[in-house]
């Protein structure tokens, strides 16, 4: 989880840095963009990967309710005489 919020962090900059920087802004309005970006790219990366998580974990619980219930369902079949 924390290496996704660094990526998350670290792209965010670079996104923030190269946008302000394209708009020609001041270095300080720059580092404020870039920070700015990094924080909020941050957090947007830890929650999409706890909603990953999640998800991950759900399709195994549910798998694993699958294969114990087809353990235990009868295979034969009944047939009327």
């Amino acid at each position: 989880m924390k290496s996704l919020l660094l990526i998350g962090g670290l792209l965010g900059f670079g996104i923030g840095f190269a946008f302000s920087w394209m708009k020609e802004n001041a270095w300080p309005s720059i580092l404020w963009h870039a920070c700015l970006s990094a924080y909020l790219t941050g957090l947007l990366m830890r929650w999409w990967g706890r909603a990953w998580i999640k998800g991950l974990s759900d399709a195994t619980i549910e798998r694993r309710a699958q294969l114990a219930a087809a353990r235990f369902a009868p295979t034969h079949k009944t047939t009327k005489s």
